[in-house]
């Protein structure tokens, strides 16, 4: 199955914002003359893209696996919910949750540029914009999570979600066995930003020995 909507725009995120455009610019001139370093640049977003961004959606997650009510609330209105948390999105787009069960998979692409939600998972990774990963998802779910190494039994549904300006999707992956009793805060330590796309799960936690 497969939501799409042709008409939805996403112009505001095929060009640069003005502000963007001048970090760019501002960036470009200070790398030109020496005053940063491109390396200091790339820890920066590197810690955005996968510590800062994630960690908003994943204590969203960790909350959804302890709280049913909250769950609840996320399933009817996740803009709500995640705006509950603190976690609202830059243009005011509604969100919507998209639970991961023993039936179903869900992932998440956006076939006509990047759309992507920002106020709970940061940056968008390189690959979620490219045009391979934008077309094949739709049309080859299942092998393309094969490639991110993530095989999912045949019986299993995949259901393909297509981002757009106006709504976002934020997938919940299935609680790990043997979370029983671990603290929100442990639980979102479980959730990667690639299970939130619906490219990978949920990690299963450590076994202390």
């Amino acid at each position: 199955m497969h939501d799409h909507d042709d008409h939805h725009h996403h112009d505001h995120d095929n060009h640069y914002s003005d502000m963007q455009a001048r970090v760019k610019a501002l960036e470009t001139l200070l790398t030109q003359k020496g005053l940063i370093d491109p390396a200091a640049i790339d820890v920066i977003v590197e810690t955005y893209e996968s510590k800062v961004g994630p960690r908003n959606g994943a204590q969203v997650v960790a909350k959804a696996w302890s709280d049913p009510k909250f769950a609840d609330w996320l399933k009817r209105d996740a803009t709500a919910a995640i705006a509950s948390l603190g976690f609202t999105g830059r243009q005011g787009e509604h969100m919507r949750a998209v639970f991961n069960t023993s039936q179903t998979h869900n992932l998440v692409v956006c076939t006509l540029c990047s759309c992507y939600p920002w106020s709970v998972l940061g940056l968008p990774p390189v690959w979620y914009k490219a045009p391979a990963y934008r077309s094949r998802a739709v049309i080859d779910p299942r092998g393309v999570l094969a490639e991110f190494g993530l095989t999912l039994p045949e019986g299993k549904n995949i259901r393909v979600w297509d981002s757009t300006a106006e709504l976002r999707y934020l997938v919940i992956p299935e609680r790990p066995a043997g979370t029983e009793g671990m603290s929100e805060a442990a639980l979102a330590d479980l959730v990667s930003r690639d299970a939130m796309i619906g490219t990978a799960i949920a990690k299963a936690p450590e076994v202390s020995i």
